[in-house]
């Protein structure tokens, strides 16, 4: 189904409770959403920076270490922030129950509609410029829905239950971290090869980051509808081709 404003523009996805009448702008994201949306942003940045400072600690300073305790304080804002992570992906699995039909577009995956792969091959070709001419959609595109399922909502899974397993070797085996997620160990040959695979995620993630910062920015001067400014007030801007 189509959207119809007063600027004749299109969205492949509408869905019959995002009907407007003239108007070029459809409410998507819900306020709780993209607070979560930010704050999650954050605690990546912030567990990024503070895992590779883990991983290639800095030099020794002078003086007693209890003075300074620089990698100390670099190891509990990394935990600090790992757990705003996982209260945040837990709260995003209860907004995907609660909220609008868009809050459950990244855990309704498709995969047997061949009208589905066919949107994911088209917006794979538009984003190699192979195409001119971009389709509108009031959430996410294929393409976007398929790469943030796979690579972002399971790969946070992976980083969170890695994560609390590693740090679970220093609560003790006695502690819920152990209890939960001690499991991981029996999957994995040693600690270090979690380790590895964690510090690896990291990587994927600072990736998947840089594209999808470049990929908001590109669909907001090329598709002529709002990307980053939907995630700040939740409305989708459509703008007519025919306009300047």
């Amino acid at each position: 189904m189509a959207i119809r404003t007063g600027r004749d523009i299109h969205a492949a996805d509408a869905a019959p409770e995002d009907a407007s009448v003239d108007r070029t702008s459809i409410y998507v994201y819900e306020a709780p959403l993209r607070a979560w949306h930010w704050i999650n942003a954050l605690a990546i940045t912030v567990l990024a920076v503070t895992g590779y400072l883990i991983a290639n600690p800095l030099p020794s300073v002078p003086g007693e270490a209890s003075d300074s305790f620089v990698m100390g304080t670099t190891r509990f804002i990394h935990f600090s922030a790992g757990y705003v992570l996982a209260v945040g992906w837990i709260f995003r699995l209860y907004w995907a129950v609660v909220g609008n039909s868009h809050a459950r577009q990244l855990f309704k995956m498709p995969l047997w509609s061949p009208t589905y792969w066919k949107g994911v091959l088209w917006e794979a070709s538009w984003y190699a410029f192979m195409r001119t001419e971009p389709k509108k959609y009031v959430g996410h595109n294929p393409l976007a829905q398929f790469v943030m399922f796979w690579v972002f909502m399971l790969g946070m899974f992976f980083m969170i239950v890695t994560g609390f397993a590693l740090y679970s070797e220093g609560t003790g085996q006695d502690s819920w971290q152990s209890a939960l997620f001690g499991w991981v160990f029996d999957i994995f040959p040693n600690s270090q090869s979690v380790h590895t695979w964690h510090h690896v995620g990291m990587w994927v993630f600072v990736i998947y980051t840089m594209i999808h910062i470049y990929a908001a920015v590109r669909e907001d001067i090329l598709s002529r509808q709002s990307m980053i400014s939907t995630m700040i007030s939740g409305e989708r801007m459509f703008k007519d081709n025919r306009d300047d």
